[in-house]
């Protein structure tokens, strides 16, 4: 495993993130606690030490099954979880990162994941209301009051990565990235977080599982899976699987799956600390470590469509040796 340090080393995290959206059982197709249990503890095995959840997800479940599936090592490794959408008992969601709503969930999240400091507490989405400067400055109480360990924030724009980083100390700005949506870079996104010193974590780092090749024309979705109106599947779809096309060939060049290349492919980035992945199976746990290895500039670009056609290369049985 390879790891990187936020804020000048107060978290070392693994490069490789375990997303914990699926393990609510919403939105991605249902995902039994063993199953959930043993994904975690395969990742453990493997030297994953950040594992990212949200209160949001499936209302809670993702928090507690995450919790159960850690035990006591949950104290080990790099919690990450969010506030800041809510929800109503009819399962309609809303952005809120009111200091009310704030103190609510925070408590929330401590009760479900069994602990009494959050390593890292993430803003989920700013809510176009509530002064982001507000929001940081009453995170950083509860850093001095212990219940928070660092302050992180997701989805922001430029403009709001400025401001939330001059009201106080953020580790770590959580956006979309991978080799079909690059908006991050464009955006300026990346600037911005260059600009404050903040890393990158990036979540969609396999286009929603597109990037896996595991999907085709064929493949169809549950009206509740968030894939069934994901623009990576339902946007650009021709383009989006030439993108997966270019993965392949590289990847048949090293000996890896396209996962491991999509996941090489942002890891590459000089600005990206770790890449967050949802893991279902102790089997896509294994897969994702095997993203862990070093593509050549050429094959950077070559995926980007940003390159020629690639020279002959190495002869998988010679290649895909992980860094």
């Amino acid at each position: 495993m390879q790891y990187a340090q936020l804020a000048d080393g107060a978290l070392r995290v693994s490069r490789i993130g375990f997303g914990c959206w699926q393990l609510g059982g919403h939105g991605w197709g249902p995902i039994d606690s063993h199953t959930a249990t043993a994904a975690v503890q395969a990742a453990l095995d493997l030297g994953i030490t950040l594992f990212d959840t949200a209160d949001v997800y499936g209302f809670g479940t993702s928090e507690e099954r995450l919790s159960y599936a850690l035990g006591a090592r949950r104290h080990e490794v790099v919690i990450a979880t969010k506030f800041g959408v809510r929800w109503n008992a009819g399962g309609a969601v809303w952005r809120d990162v009111s200091l009310a709503w704030l103190d609510e969930a925070l408590h929330a999240s401590l009760r479900r994941l069994r602990l009494e400091r959050i390593p890292l507490y993430q803003v989920h989405w700013p809510d176009g209301v509530t002064p982001l400067e507000a929001v940081v400055e009453r995170l950083s109480r509860y850093i001095e009051s212990g219940k928070v360990g660092a302050v992180g924030c997701c989805n922001c724009t430029p403009a709001e990565i400025a401001r939330v980083a001059a009201a106080g100390p953020i580790v770590s700005l959580q956006t979309a990235y991978n080799a079909i949506d690059r908006a991050a870079e464009t955006s300026g996104v990346f600037s911005a977080c260059d600009g404050a010193r903040i890393p990158v974590v990036t979540h969609s780092s396999l286009a929603q599982g597109l990037c896996s090749g595991n999907y085709g024309p064929a493949s169809t979705f549950a009206a509740d899976d968030v894939r069934s109106r994901s623009p990576y599947f339902n946007g650009a779809y021709a383009a989006n699987m030439a993108v997966v096309a270019r993965m392949r060939v590289v990847g048949d060049r090293h000996g890896k799956a396209p996962a491991q290349v999509a996941l090489g492919w942002v890891l590459r980035s000089p600005r990206v600390a770790a890449a967050l992945v949802g893991i279902k199976s102790a089997a896509q746990v294994r897969e994702n470590v095997g993203a862990l290895w070093t593509m050549s500039d050429a094959e950077w670009h070559y995926i980007a469509d940003e390159g020629d056609v690639l020279a002959p290369g190495p002869a998988a049985a010679h290649a895909g040796h992980a860094q």
